[in-house]
């Protein structure tokens, strides 16, 4: 952001009150002018990453301030949203302040040492709000590092007793990597960290019941079943080829409150089934296309560190 660019939208058809307004305001930040509703909605959207405060007249030709305040109250939340009229129209503005569209209500004619002790209170309160949005980005991003590291957490504790070897895991992050792993966004607004640890469990229990089940209900056979059921089929030459590559990263990604696709189920399960008999599958990405090869499984433990490494890969984004 440029030193100059605009902090404060003034919004006023009155010729004479732009004047007064840059004239009392400009030295406390820099601001931009509308004379029009239709205006006033063009000076947001293109400066809308730069201003923090919004004050617009009520009467003005073609449209009310009323509107311009919904707009901005829907599209840039964050804007101090300020409303002054010389007329005394209660209604409008009591519906203005019961809606949330305004902070603060100044009526004309303003006191020039008054308007701006209200403008510098509202770039204040703007800073304010903008150190707030900060600080809960940080917290998102902590809980994101948090629920995906957790959930690689959960796929270690169940791909190990059901397939006899942890190295599942990494054929399982392996695919997840090829297609790209988005971190799931917590909803840090409605759910406090308690309830996302307890919406994690009861998620991954299900998870977890569902794969028991589905490894219980499939034989040795059942390979190209499961296959088959995410969009797959083996090769004459063995090559597993994905004419509609599943979402490799289901689990890692999707919501806590949301339960794991059956298809994911079946994912997982054929991975498991392999490792179970000693195999394992290599994915390599072809022209856009995903391709496997089922090939003998290395056998190789999977260390702390690689899981570690894992986790970094995924939550450093």
């Amino acid at each position: 952001m440029t030193d100059n660019a605009p902090l404060i939208l003034f919004v006023d058809d009155e010729a004479t009150a732009v004047k007064y307004f840059q004239r009392a305001i400009d030295s406390l930040a820099p601001v931009v002018t509308a004379c029009t509703v239709e205006e006033g909605m063009r000076k947001l959207d293109e400066h809308g990453e730069t201003l923090t405060v919004l004050v617009s007249d009520q009467r003005m030709p073609g449209g009310f301030g009323n509107e311009l305040l919904v707009y901005a109250r829907t599209r840039y939340p964050h804007m101090v949203r300020i409303l002054t009229t010389a007329y005394s129209e209660l209604e409008q503005t009591v519906e203005a302040v019961n809606q949330g569209q305004i902070h603060r209500y100044i009526q004309k004619p303003w006191e020039i040492s008054a308007l701006r002790m209200e403008l510098k209170q509202a770039l204040e309160l703007a800073a304010l709000r903008k150190e707030h949005a900060q600080l809960l980005h940080e917290k998102l991003i902590v809980r994101q590092m948090q629920t995906v590291s957790s959930r690689i957490g959960t796929l270690y504790a169940l791909c190990h007793p059901l397939a006899g070897s942890a190295s599942v895991l990494e054929d399982y992050l392996s695919a997840a990597s090829a297609v790209g792993v988005n971190p799931p966004e917590p909803d840090w607004l409605l759910m406090d960290y308690s309830d996302l640890v307890a919406a994690e469990a009861l998620r991954a229990g299900q998870f977890g019941l569902a794969l028991k089940n589905r490894l219980g209900e499939t034989g040795l056979q059942g390979e190209a079943d499961l296959l088959l059921e995410i969009g797959a089929k083996i090769s004459g030459n063995g090559a597993v080829l994905f004419e509609n590559a599943p979402d490799f990263s289901e689990f890692l990604e999707t919501p806590s409150d949301s339960q794991v696709s059956q298809q994911h189920v079946a994912w997982l399960a054929f991975l498991i089934r392999l490792h179970g008999t000693g195999r394992s599958l290599q994915l390599k990405k072809n022209e856009g296309s995903l391709e496997g090869m089922i090939v003998a499984s290395s056998g190789k433990a999977l260390s702390a560190s690689r899981i570690a490494a894992w986790i970094s890969q995924f939550c450093d984004r």
